[in-house]
């Protein structure tokens, strides 16, 4: 993947805004703008599908078993974005006070959709965005998570259960893939005054979040069936930029 085949885009308003106030929620049209169309996408019916193949999260320290989660690892070089070997995702208990302190070991993602032409264009628009923000950073380690939150009439589903919270790294996005018979999921944002910043909801596929990590803590309240009697599901992808070397601590690959 090369940067270079963006299209030339004016990101002074997205990067004024993860400046100061340290995020941008990005309705599904803005964001589709960003990624290049819908023809830009063109394995995007089988990149949302994807999200039916994934394994539980057995990680839960709450003992839920709400969530679905694959992982992948990709580094820059250069202008190019390439896949790295997988490993384990890691994060230090200050960030993650429920799961944080240990290896957890997911499935990878599965090849199809690590290199199809909709996760390239989101690394490549994610990429085109941070770098703007912080010019000085040479290269970046990104991990990208499918998470699929289910819910049903005896056990709400939590897309983020350690609470608000940081993900110890640079920059953030979110985006919303599907969202099936779902009451709630709706996002805020907070400061490190502790005071509110925002608060929004990702209803339609393409709807997201982009966030400064060091400048505001994020979280999502729990979801709820709008009809009890069915399941209820929330798909999103959460891909996370943090400069090479700026790492909590190794990690084993294979």
């Amino acid at each position: 993947m090369c940067s270079q085949d963006l299209e030339s885009l004016t990101f002074d308003h997205l990067i004024e805004a993860l400046d100061t106030p340290g995020y941008q929620f990005l309705p599904a049209n803005h964001t589709l703008v960003l990624l290049g169309g819908r023809k830009a996408l063109a394995d995007w019916a089988a990149f949302a599908s994807s999200w039916n193949e994934l394994p539980l999260d057995t990680y839960m320290a709450d003992a839920g078993r709400y969530r679905r989660r694959r992982h992948a690892v990709f580094e820059t070089r250069g202008e190019r974005i390439v896949r790295a070997p997988h490993r384990a995702h890691y994060q230090s208990p200050a960030y993650n006070t429920l799961n944080g302190g240990i290896e957890r070991w997911y499935e990878p993602i599965v090849d199809e959709i690590a290199s199809g032409p909709t996760l390239e264009r989101i690394l490549l628009t994610c990429h085109a965005t941070f770098a703007a923000v912080a010019p000085k950073v040479r290269d970046w380690e990104i991990e990208v998570h499918q998470f699929r939150i289910e819910a049903s009439s005896t056990e709400p589903g939590k897309p983020t259960p350690e609470g608000m919270h940081r993900d110890g790294v640079d920059y953030v996005l979110v985006l919303l893939v599907a969202r099936h018979n779902v009451a709630s999921g709706t996002t805020l944002i907070g400061g490190e005054d502790g005071l509110a910043r925002g608060s929004f909801t990702l209803t339609a596929p393409f709807d997201a979040v982009m966030l400064d990590d060091h400048r505001v803590f994020h979280g999502v309240t729990a979801i709820e069936p709008i009809d009890p009697e069915r399941s209820a599901k929330r798909d999103v992808l959460v891909v996370t930029f943090r400069e090479t070397g700026a790492k909590d601590t190794a990690m084993r690959s294979f």
